[in-house]
């Protein structure tokens, strides 16, 4: 299985990173401060802005505000945070290609999270401060294609969760689905894979293309 594009995008947290365990350990602080269901977090809350979770599962609170304060208490906590199996190798194969990161956190965090994991920051970072909609809605990688200077048809989006890979295919990308948070059932992508140990860039120079091909 193989694809040829113009441009990578790809999601962070689930993909190029493990948060898992920091993540969790958050939702279940506000999950009992605000007495709701953990399991209703959970279901929606990989992939998406903390501000869409909470407001899919508590419409009565400033969303806003409470958002703002969740994102304050992640930024001050790393522990847990390492990088998946095959992402520091992956990135590696992309340098001197047109790349990014398309994430649902913000920039701040998103950058802490890179530090931790001892991963490099991309050429192009869209964080969940630059849209005014967060996945799954088309706007954060109609804005990572715009800042690679790509077309949509051109860019492979690798992604681990159902919202993010319903942002990059209504932007037009191509998606390399990582079955890392989801199982593969779950998951919807021109090629879907266990890790992106499994995948291998080619680049051609000559016509700024890369081949990435997925060993089965």
């Amino acid at each position: 299985m193989q694809l040829t594009c113009e441009g990578v995008l790809c999601d962070m947290d689930g993909v190029l990173i493990d948060s898992t365990e920091c993540v969790r350990r958050h939702w279940e602080e506000w999950a009992r401060r605000h007495s709701i269901e953990m399991d209703r977090i959970m279901r929606i809350a990989h992939g998406q802005r903390p501000v869409e979770t909470m407001q899919a599962v508590a419409p009565h609170l400033d969303v806003v505000r409470e958002a703002e304060a969740f994102t304050a208490l992640e930024l001050a906590d790393t522990e847990g945070i390492v990088a998946l199996e095959g992402a520091r190798e992956f990135l590696q194969s992309l340098q001197g290609a047109r790349w990014g990161i398309v994430t649902s956190a913000s920039r701040d965090l998103a950058l802490a999270r890179l530090a931790a994991a001892g991963l490099p920051v991309p050429p192009v970072l869209v964080s969940g401060d630059d849209v005014a909609r967060g996945k799954p809605a088309p706007d954060p990688y109609r804005e990572g294609v715009k800042r690679l200077g790509c077309a949509a048809h051109a860019c492979v989006a690798i992604e681990d969760a159902p919202a993010g890979i319903q942002s990059a295919s209504a932007a037009g990308l191509h998606v390399i689905a990582v079955a890392s948070t989801h199982p593969k059932h779950a998951l919807d992508g021109s090629i879907i894979v266990d890790s992106l140990s499994v995948l291998k860039v080619i680049q051609n120079k000559s016509t700024a293309s890369l081949l990435i091909v997925a060993a089965t």
